[in-house]
């Protein structure tokens, strides 16, 4: 008797799963139950900033001046608004100064001061050019958390009418506390767009409302489970807002991602005559190997954003990492307990027959596993028919498509970095209003200069030199100061032009070189883009060579090949060409910016590509995973390399579209917020998954290895022996357990021979 038709074994934690399925899924529910609970709240304990260097110099000022000096660093701006009347009235300038002195006196308040109250050097920065609008400044102390909590009491006492005068609130503390509100609203509003919007693409998939709501399952787990690791991790250290939208699109993404692998595998196997547990077990051994080799990729990618310092940066690689983790083990461990259950009624309530006209009588009650073998029937020989294109046309398709990729990608050349500020904002919000006017109506771009800390003594004729010396430099509008305090003093320096541009960023480099006879460290919003810039372009090579490497491995480690790990880095990176190209094209330049709401800065945020391209090159591999592992099993089964790429397509072409299709619309629900950064994230993810999924997976792959031939395959002799011994494939499925194993590498010389 063969061992065909026995249960094939299960290991570890899925043997128990599938052998005490309702406990596993109890388990489950109650762990659940408690990430619900440990996940209440995380929001509010999250920063919105984290594009700092913590270890660059305009950090050790910042924080050095924030001792010394509170009023250097206003973090609160109130904007005060005389009408048509002068800022210098007497009744304006009485209520002012009211305002100023009650300021003052609120708890979690320092370094007050106004136009009203300012030295004559530094009034005329604090007046509107029109001398109908001046500005109030203050710092509000403490955690981010605590300004947040300061600025909620205070904003509705000072805000709006106050005799002659109208207040706006604005200054830093303002747009990061306004930023994290719209995003918490904006994230709800993308849950509720994508879960319902993802059902009915889940059941125009599987046909099958039963199979459909399997992988929104697992989505949802993985959220809940990563809110509840975040949670923990803002006890520990800083973790921005912002990764709460990767953690929703990547947690239904790829989840969904991966309960699509397993379930279409499980029902192929269904459909093959096998029982339930046994068609479990060798999904768990093909597709499910898989699935973890994908997680770990993806995880790689997004890992490498913990070499940044940003804690940004290093808050989406906390966030990506769990969800992926996590939904791989959902998928893995959940899912085939409820396949264990479901058995073949995983097929049941077919709700495509409500749509289907014109079948004789009897027609409409085909059951889910023969309507999916024909729906699956049809779309594979759809790519079938693609894979023969393309392959018969491969030059054609290689160069043609990389050409388009590059094309688009042309406009990235043209990129400028800079900060995200108010303008990440709708043009409605109140504090994004009260900085543009500050942008358009002050002189100098108050709030926007540049500080210089001095540390060590020095005589007052120093310090007149030291400003006579800088004040002369080409970008320097106007320098204020030096307030000195024991052996510490300050500087305010007023660039020409935005406090962001390029004079402003060359000023400070200007102003670090500038001899002193006492220590100098500069800051301000140009000194910290540009700390951040430097701390980007130190570390990213170091990043891009630790995605590349890993990857290499695991792929060659699914593979056995020396090229195809290659193949998939550079052409996964050429899949991105096209985001980046768009992101300048549309969000830097402008274009379409009225169609999608939003204020453009004239930059780009110098995290931002770096957070995209880990993202959108992890979920790149994860595509490219589930072609390669289909076509490396035919190929270990067949030795026939064409064959084995047009079934890989056959197999997979429709369920990577579909499932990159399901996550764009993820990552179009999250493009739909108001805040620049994360409109940018959703949209660019979704054309960067689109892109890869329906160009370079259906096209571009296919040709280059028509074109590669049996030469994909190769690897020298220590690599295939490394491979035979550490090597997972799903291949592994298709070899018969009761023959000897043959040596694998003697194998593959007798296909080449053969060839």
């Amino acid at each position: 008797m063969t061992e065909v038709n026995r249960p094939p074994r299960v290991g570890g934690w899925t043997r128990f799963v599938t052998a005490h399925p309702r406990l596993s899924l109890l388990v489950a529910l109650v762990l659940t139950a408690l990430a619900v609970v440990a996940g209440s709240g995380v929001a509010d304990r999250m920063g919105s900033g984290g594009w700092e260097d913590p270890n660059a110099e305009s950090t050790y000022a910042t924080k050095a001046l924030e001792r010394e000096f509170p009023a250097s660093q206003p973090n609160l701006l109130l904007l005060v608004d005389a009408g048509s009347a002068s800022v210098d009235d007497p009744a304006v300038a009485a209520e002012a100064r009211r305002l100023t002195e009650r300021l003052a006196a609120e708890k979690g308040v320092t370094g007050v001061g106004s136009y009203w109250q300012a030295d004559p050097a530094s009034a005329p920065a604090l007046r509107a050019e029109d001398g109908h609008e001046a500005l109030i400044a203050a710092r509000i102390t403490g955690e981010e958390k605590e300004m947040g909590e300061t600025l909620d009491r205070l904003a509705p006492e000072f805000r709006g009418a106050h005799g002659p005068v109208e207040v706006g609130v604005g200054g830093p503390v303002a747009v990061r506390h306004e930023m994290q509100t719209t995003i918490q609203e904006d994230l709800i509003r993308a849950e509720v767009i994508a879960l319902p919007v993802t059902l009915v693409l889940l059941v125009m998939v599987f046909g099958s409302a039963i199979a459909a709501l399997l992988p929104l399952g697992i989505g949802i787990v993985a959220i809940l489970g990563t809110n509840a690791v975040l949670r923990g991790l803002t006890e520990l250290t800083d973790v921005s807002v912002f990764a709460m939208n990767l953690t929703t699109a990547l947690g239904l993404g790829l989840a969904i991602d991966y309960a699509l692998f397993i379930v279409r595998r499980f029902r192929e196997e269904l459909a093959t005559g096998a029982e339930p547990l046994a068609a479990v077990g060798t999904t768990l051994r093909t597709a499910g190997r898989t699935v973890l080799f994908s997680a770990l990729t993806v995880a790689v990618s997004l890992a490498a954003m913990l070499l940044f310092p940003q804690y940004f940066l290093r808050s989406f690689a906390y966030a990506g990492i769990a969800v992926v983790l996590l939904a791989a083990a959902a998928a893995l461990i959940l899912l085939p307990a409820a396949l264990v259950l479901l058995g073949h009624r995983v097929n049941s309530l077919d709700l495509r027959r409500l749509f289907r006209r014109g079948r004789p009588k009897g027609a409409g009650q085909e059951s889910g596993q023969a309507s999916g073998q024909a729906s699956g029937a049809t779309q594979g020989g759809a790519w079938t028919r693609t894979a023969n294109l393309v392959m018969r046309r491969a030059p054609f398709f290689a160069l043609g498509t990389t050409a388009v990729l590059v094309l688009l990608g042309l406009p990235f050349l043209g990129v400028k970095f800079g900060t995200a500020d108010d303008r990440q904002l709708p043009s409605s919000a109140e504090s994004h209003v009260v900085q543009q006017h500050i942008r358009d109506g002050f002189p100098g771009s108050p709030g926007g200069g540049l500080e210089v800390f001095a540390e060590g003594r020095a005589t007052q004729a120093q310090y007149a030199d030291y400003k006579k010396r800088i004040a002369a430099l080409p970008d320097v509008l106007r320098v204020d100061g030096p307030l000195v305090k024991g052996d510490s003093a300050y500087f305010t320096v007023l660039p020409k032009g935005e406090a962001v541009d390029e004079p402003a960023q060359r000023l400070v480099g200007e102003l670090r070189a500038a001899k002193a006879p006492f220590d100098t460290e500069v800051t301000g919003t140009a000194a910290v883009l540009v700390d951040s810039k430097d701390a980007i372009a130190e570390q990213l090579p170091l990043a891009a060579a630790f995605i590349a490497i890993v990857t290499l491995l695991l792929v060659f480690l699914l593979t056995g090949s020396v090229l195809i790990p290659i193949q998939a880095v550079v052409l996964n990176a050429l899949s991105l060409t096209a985001m980046f190209g768009a992101v300048v094209w549309v969000f830097q330049d402008g274009h379409l910016s009225g169609l999608l709401g939003f204020t453009s800065p004239g930059s780009i945020e110098t995290t931002l590509p770096v957070l995209m391209f880990c993202v959108a090159f992890g979920l790149s591999m994860d595509y490219g995973v589930f072609l390669l592992s289909r076509i490396k099993e035919e190929y270990d089964t067949t030795g026939d390399h064409d064959q084995a790429v047009r079934h890989g397509l056959q197999r997979t072409g429709g369920l990577i579209t579909a499932a990159a299709v399901i996550l764009a619309v993820v990552m179009v629900a999250i493009g739909t917020s108001r805040v620049t950064n994360t409109k940018m994230l959703g949209l660019g993810i979704a054309l960067a998954v689109l892109m890869d999924a329906m160009i370079v997976r259906s096209l571009l792959v296919p040709a280059v290895m028509r074109l590669t031939g049996r030469a994909t395959w190769w690897a020298p002799g220590p690599l295939r022996r490394f491979h035979d011994r550490f090597g997972v494939s799903e291949g592994e499925s298709n070899r018969p357990t009761a023959a000897p194993t043959p040596d694998p590498a003697q194998e593959r010389d007798k296909v080449s021979a053969r060839g």
